[in-house]
């Protein structure tokens, strides 16, 4: 599969902010190791869950262990998969583990909500999955278990994301092993679970818009309202029933909550038997929302 690495021209804004944003989230993400997941033994998979382990069986230090890690993590995958790793990969978690250990020096390994490991799962997966998100949205990985995976999907084919689950539920498991304790995998478990929806959340925002399809036989009534109305733009997609064969026109648009409610309203006046499915939509792009360049930051 072919692979390719984008570059930014150095010292314009968009360069800027992107380095900004590594640095930004490796700090929230070494935070949230120091905080709320180390002291209480807590192994959300990757290298820092295996780091967080050797830390209480040997007495290393976490952030030096994961580096330890990803540089030759990184290394193999260079030599397995090609050079898909830039310098803001190795930035990132090269950064992540000097915070970490750097805290770590400062703050020690008192928990900053002292007992009360749920409350640390839930706001350490909060800060794992802002800083990580922020990473991803600099076009960087925070290394880890995301070579790994990338490395067994070459030989396995399996999805990206499943392996991913994979990794770290092994990493888990070992946790369980080692600290002899079966809280220890279901607060991990828990952590993961946020960090990978706070991560959606991060790349993807927080959108209450959402897409429509609607089938009525008053679909120019309903155009007109959504043209004239709502002010918003919309797509015929041409149809054919299923049981009785019968030509229907399809009315695909995107819209607001506020103005989903007031779209249902009136089609519940003048077309009781419309067929609405309304999905939500986590992303818009294009004219009347988000433009795509926004989103690239050029």
């Amino acid at each position: 599969m072919a692979f390719f690495l984008l570059k930014e021209k150095p010292f314009t804004k968009k360069w800027f902010l992107s380095y900004s944003l590594i640095i930004l989230g490796s700090f929230i993400l070494a935070s949230g190791f120091v905080l709320f997941i180390t002291p209480y033994k807590i192994t959300p998979g990757g290298v820092y869950g295996i780091s967080i382990m050797l830390h209480y069986l040997l007495g290393t230090p976490v952030g030096t262990m994961a580096l330890a890690f990803d540089i030759p993590l990184t290394l193999i995958a260079v030599k397995i998969l090609g050079p898909r790793f830039g310098f803001k990969t190795v930035l990132g978690f090269s950064l992540t583990a000097i915070f970490t250990d750097t805290l770590t020096y400062f703050w020690g390994y008192e928990p900053l909500v002292k007992g009360d490991a749920l409350l640390s799962s839930i706001f350490g997966g909060v800060l794992l999955g802002l800083g990580i998100g922020l990473i991803f949205k600099s076009k960087a990985t925070s290394g880890g278990t995301d070579i790994v995976a990338m490395i067994l999907n070459k030989y396995t084919k399996l999805p990206l994301g499943q392996l991913m689950i994979y990794v770290d539920s092994v990493i888990v498991l070992f946790g369980l092993i080692v600290f002899k304790d079966w809280k220890i995998p279901l607060y991990s478990w828990i952590v993961i679970f946020i960090t990978g929806k706070v991560i959606d959340i991060v790349i993807e925002g927080i959108s209450y818009d959402k897409s429509l399809f609607i089938i009525s036989d008053k679909h120019e009534e309903i155009r007109e309202k959504i043209l004239n109305n709502l002010n918003r733009g919309g797509t015929y997609i041409d149809g054919k029933g299923m049981y009785n064969m019968a030509d229907r026109r399809i009315i695909f648009t995107v819209v607001s909550r506020r103005e989903l409610t007031l779209l249902e309203e009136y089609i519940q006046v003048i077309d009781p038997k419309a067929f609405l499915t309304v999905l939500n939509a986590n992303e818009i792009l294009g004219e009347g929302f988000k433009s795509l360049k926004e989103k690239i930051g050029e």
